[in-house]
C-alpha cells in the first residue's frame, strides 16, 4: 500500500478538466486522502455544487489509483467547507495567467455585480488594468468574461468564490 503523501503525489498529476495547465490538488479540489489499511478514501470539494468536471475528476483518481496498484478506492465529495478561490496555490494562479485566464484575487471579496465597471484586473495577455467585465459567466460558470479595453483582447477571469 502506498502512503498518504504518495497517493496525494500521484493525484497531483490529475489537471483540471476545464483547466488542464492546474492540477486538482492546485485547484484546492483535491481536500484530503485517508489511508486505513488497504482502503483509501479520497475527499474532494467541488469548485460549485453542480460543477460538470467533478464526475471526470472522480473517474480520473479512481483510474490513476488504480493503475498504481490501489482497487479498493472510494471517493467522497464534501460541500462543507464550500470550496473558495481562496485554496488555489499562487503557484496555481501563476500558470492560470500565462494560460491566458486572469487569477482570482487574494480574497473573495469581489462577489459583487462588476458589470460594464472599469477595474484594476490586470489582462492576462498584456498586463493593462484597463479591463472591463463583459458578461459574469465566461467559458465556465466558475469564470467571468472581460475584455481588456488596449489590446481588445477577451479573457476569463477566474471568479472569487
Amino acid at each position: 500500500m502506498l502512503s498518504k503523501e504518495q497517493i496525494t503525489s500521484l493525484l497531483s498529476a490529475i489537471p483540471d478538466p476545464e483547466i488542464p495547465v492546474i492540477n486538482i490538488k492546485e485547484l484546492g479540489v483535491l481536500r484530503d486522502v485517508v489511508v486505513n489499511g488497504n482502503e483509501v478514501e479520497i475527499i474532494i470539494t467541488p469548485t460549485y455544487s453542480g460543477c460538470p468536471a467533478m464526475k471526470q475528476i472522480e473517474d480520473d483518481i479512481i483510474s490513476s489509483l488504480e493503475r498504481n496498484g490501489i482497487e479498493n478506492v472510494k471517493v467522497k465529495m464534501v460541500y462543507h467547507p464550500a470550496w473558495t478561490t481562496d485554496w488555489i496555490t499562487d503557484e496555481a494562479k501563476e500558470k492560470l495567467r500565462k494560460y491566458g485566464i486572469a487569477p482570482p484575487e487574494k480574497t473573495t471579496a469581489d462577489k459583487g455585480a462588476l458589470m460594464g465597471k472599469k477595474r484594476a484586473l490586470e489582462c492576462p495577455r498584456c498586463g493593462s488594468k484597463n479591463t472591463v467585465m463583459i458578461s459574469q459567466f465566461g467559458s465556465t460558470a466558475c469564470k467571468a468574461l472581460f475584455q481588456c479595453s488596449d489590446c481588445k483582447e477577451p479573457f476569463d477571469y477566474f471568479k472569487c468564490i
